[in-house]
């Protein structure tokens, strides 16, 4: 049975809405911080993890003046999508009058799978339907769903790359059917003393299990986005890879498993810098050869970061975090076209975002 058991005018829809996210020059903030993490980030800047305070700092996010610039769409955690600014505003209306597009992380976080050397797998199926239909009903448009997989000696296994890309898939159909575009992540972490060849090698293997299991599962591609991790050597490597080598990675790993009608890759930042992100996504758009995607962001820390230290939990401080965020989407918005020229200085620009078997 092929994609077209979806009706032609959903079919339009999601192929819209997929494009619309990947406008030359913009990209996605990640702002579906789970609770707990959200708690991680607050404390990092001394700021005690309750309701309001998360329900201000999204404020200061959403409510930066010309974020749509270089913004597109914002990933929403549950309680995010549900709140509302101080005139009683909902988030999502919020960033719609801008036009940007609300999304929303549906998947419940990732959990052991058995038999397998550390490796997990991540749930949620159940119910998803129902929450989709509820999502979109109330103003959402495309949705998150994220797998990850580890590289050590022994590690993705088969029965790993296997199960993810199938509960990927299975995301994917069930979204589609309810008018959302998928995110498909297969997040390849960055733990590891693996070198940058190791690398690609596992990120095409992941890539090319998740396309099979796409196809199987008969999704629409027009209307899908990748989230991918950049091809990157592991944070324990000893030897440094240039942003040339990582692009070069990426752009060849990308080619040999990612279908031309998917319309756009928005990579995640994996723990690399506020800099980092932007001069590897520069690269990435400046390396030549086919490239038939649109090749752009979906940046949570590494868009952030810098706003976090800013804003510090004090209301003097809002505008000083909103140009942060300015400056770090706007960066990110050229490196998407390759015209970022490096050197945006912030709070926190060079500073690792690694954290070790990261969760959201």
């Amino acid at each position: 049975m092929p994609a077209e058991y979806l009706p032609l005018e959903k079919r339009k829809e999601l192929a819209s809405i997929a494009k619309r996210i990947v406008t030359p020059g913009k990209g996605i903030l990640a702002a579906d911080e789970s609770t707990g993490t959200m708690g991680k980030r607050l404390a990092a800047i001394n700021v005690e993890n309750n309701e309001d305070n998360r329900r201000q700092y999204r404020q200061l996010l959403f409510s930066t003046e010309g974020v749509e610039n270089n913004i597109s769409g914002v990933i929403l955690y549950h309680e995010t999508f549900y709140q509302k600014d101080d005139s009683g505003k909902r988030f999502v209306d919020v960033l719609k009058e801008k036009g940007i597009i609300a999304g929303i992380k549906v998947d419940l976080g990732v959990v052991p799978l058995a038999a397998a050397n550390g490796e997990g797998t991540t749930q949620g199926l159940d119910g998803l339907s129902e929450r989709c239909a509820e999502y979109k009903k109330n103003g959402a448009d495309f949705a998150k769903w994220r797998c990850v997989l580890k590289i050590s000696d022994t590690t993705p296994s088969v029965i790993a790359m296997k199960e993810n890309a199938s509960v990927l898939a299975r995301y994917a159909s069930i979204c589609q059917q309810n008018g959302l575009v998928p995110i498909v992540e297969p997040e390849v972490l960055p733990d590891g003393t693996h070198d940058l060849a190791r690398a690609q090698e596992v990120t095409e293997q992941v890539l090319s299990f998740q396309y099979k299991a796409l196809m199987e599962h008969h999704i629409f591609l027009e209307g899908t986005l990748l989230k991918p991790n950049m091809v990157t050597a592991g944070h324990s490597c000893t030897t440094k890879f240039t942003a040339h080598d990582n692009a070069y990675a990426t752009v060849k790993a990308l080619q040999r498993t990612v279908p031309a009608a998917v319309p756009g890759i928005t990579f995640l930042s994996g723990g690399q810098s506020e800099e980092d992100a932007s001069i590897n996504l520069d690269a990435i758009n400046k390396f030549e050869g086919k490239k038939p995607w649109a090749l752009t962001f979906s940046y949570g820390r590494a868009l952030q970061a810098s706003v976090l230290k800013a804003w510090a939990g004090k209301k003097e401080n809002i505008k000083a975090g909103q140009a942060e965020l300015q400056k770090r989407a706007k960066a990110n918005g050229d490196a998407s076209i390759g015209k970022y020229a490096g050197g945006v200085a912030g709070a926190a620009t060079g500073e690792s975002l690694y954290v070790a078997n990261h969760s959201y």
